[in-house]
């Protein structure tokens, strides 16, 4: 303990014991703090009394909130910061895929198939091989898998494992038996089913057209979706997280919330987005219960406009590169995404909807500003998830309209090892576009996209800083006129996370008042070479006054 700290320390307690009552903290937490705040951007301490922040100052000023009873946590060289916000997971289905076969690092169809293999001994015969978030992009050439490759290791298991993405999904025989797929088979709207020479199944299907293999996958039941959100939470908060936007909410998902809340367990406050094409029901269980509090929030839909640049289905003007015949898909048809956007707006609810490709963007905006201009103002908020391919025009509109740019940085790391063989040069110079989003005057959020992508704030910000790919092989950057420096992500995975969700009063900063959800990380990321960002770990993780986390 630094000879500063013992003697506030020794300060504090003479003063605690010559006073009554309760009157001192709960925690006192001393060390560097970057507090988000404007108005006091640095500290060298802070207390919490119950959910809250109680003072933020210098280490005498917090000394004299210390009493007997208050847990005093010194950070050493770590860095004390607000907690982390994730604005965009899929968090059930992160904690079912710890569980599941992980097919995320397989670097050859070899090495998918012996992974397959394995989990699927494990089993019993008839249960589903589900998960995997494969990515063929990691194999040498990257073809794209086949149910052929799997047959024959999983001959009592149906499969339906996803890219990485989610857009994209291999089933096996067994699997698109039970949905009734088959050569004979209609192409479905909104999505592909992927044939061979002849005319025969592949196994993969591309977004709309997973749905027949969805429907016929059982529903977890209550239990177990419950485990896996008990499992989701713990990993968030050993990263730092405190609070997540879960979009594409399923009802069992809110409902298992809802259970964790009464039951004194939920770790994590959320902001719950189902499907716009549920906006009614949303609509009315708001009306009926109200959106919530600092811990649940109903909050808004969220809906699709295209699919993904891995799947070769995000929507853009020109087509793609290495599919000359495609240039995507609009995943929803245009009229049911006006009118849903519409009618979920005359309601009051707040629209987030992915758009990767320009063209995706470029409608959704429009759609969003017709919806407004009709509607007359009010406080929307409107988001764009992803927000992945911009025109230059559609980076000014975004910020001139007042849209939210709900981005996850780790993509552009992804991403930047093989979008050049798919778009061309002025659509990958519009790509995660952060530099050019903040300086026309946008607010910039950030997230991962989990089970998308990995949960870990510290990937995402060291992603937005160095532009480095996951292959090494762009150490200048991949883009990198479109870095931004430490603090603008900070702020994004913070203040501008809260501001996303109408949080801002109580959340995002460390500032008296303010609900207290905290993070030590174990370095101060400001005082290492941005490569060794990413060797950052939480050390405590505090949500609401409460010690949720500590290594």
């Amino acid at each position: 303990m630094r000879a500063p700290v013992l003697l506030a320390l020794a300060l504090g307690l003479a003063l605690a014991a010559c006073e009554p009552g309760g009157g001192s903290a709960d925690i006192a937490i001393y060390g560097s703090v970057w507090t988000g705040d404007t108005s006091r951007a640095e500290a060298g301490a802070l207390a919490i009394r119950g959910d809250s922040v109680l003072a933020v100052g210098d280490s005498a000023e917090i000394a004299a909130h210390v009493g007997p009873r208050t847990r005093v946590i010194v950070a050493g060289n770590g860095l004390v910061l607000p907690g982390f916000a994730d604005d965009h997971v899929h968090f059930s289905d992160g904690g079912f895929q710890l569980g599941f076969v992980d097919l995320r690092d397989a670097t050859s169809p070899e090495e998918f198939v012996r992974r397959i293999r394995a989990y699927a001994a494990k089993l019993k015969p008839g249960e589903w091989i589900l998960g995997g978030t494969w990515d063929h992009e990691r194999w040498p050439g990257a073809p794209l898998p086949r149910r052929q490759w799997i047959d024959s290791v999983t001959p009592d298991n149906p499969v339906f494992i996803q890219r990485l993405d989610g857009h994209m999904g291999l089933a096996n025989s067994r699997a698109l038996m039970l949905a009734g797929l088959s050569s004979t088979s209609r192409e479905i709207a909104g999505g592909t089913i992927v044939r061979d020479a002849t005319g025969a199944l592949t196994g993969v299907l591309k977004d709309e057209a997973m749905g027949p293999v969805f429907a016929v996958v059982p529903a977890p039941r209550p239990d177990q979706v419950d485990s896996a959100l008990s499992k989701a939470m713990h990993h968030a908060n050993s990263l730092g997280i405190t609070a997540v936007s879960a979009v594409s909410a399923s009802w069992a998902e809110v409902a298992a919330f809802r259970r964790a809340r009464q039951a004194g367990t939920q770790t994590v406050r959320v902001s719950l987005y189902p499907s716009l094409a549920d906006w009614q029901r949303v609509a009315d269980t708001m009306t009926a219960q109200g959106a919530g509090d600092d811990w649940i929030r109903l909050a808004g839909v969220k809906g699709f406009v295209d699919g993904s640049l891995g799947s070769t289905t995000a929507l853009f003007f020109d087509p793609y590169l290495d599919e000359p015949t495609q240039s995507g898909l609009l995943v929803t048809p245009q009229d049911s995404l006006r009118r849903w956007i519409g009618a979920a707006d005359s309601a009051g609810l707040q629209l987030i909807v992915h758009a990767i490709g320009d063209r995706a963007n470029q409608l959704l905006l429009d759609i969003y500003d017709s919806v407004a201009t009709s509607h007359g103002p009010r406080d929307r908020r409107f988001r764009i998830e992803h927000a992945q391919h911009l025109t230059p025009a559609d980076i000014t509109r975004i910020a001139a309209l007042g849209v939210l740019p709900s981005m996850q940085p780790y993509h552009a790391a992804d991403d930047g090892r093989w979008a050049a063989k798919r778009i061309r040069p002025p659509q990958i110079a519009g790509t995660y576009a952060f530099r050019s989003l903040l300086d026309a005057g946008a607010t910039l959020m950030f997230g991962s996209d989990w089970v998308v992508a990995p949960l870990d704030p510290m990937l995402g910000i060291w992603a937005a800083v160095t532009r480095h790919t996951i292959d090494g092989r762009n150490p200048g950057g991949w883009v990198p006129e479109q870095k931004i420096s430490l603090d603008e992500a900070l702020r994004a995975y913070t203040s501008a996370n809260a501001r996303g969700v109408f949080a801002e009063k109580r959340r995002g900063m460390l500032r008296p008042g303010a609900l207290a959800d905290v993070v030590i990380l174990d370095r101060d990321i400001r005082a290492v070479p941005a490569d060794s960002i990413t060797a950052a770990r939480a050390m405590f993780t505090v949500v609401g006054g409460k010690v949720v986390f500590e290594r």
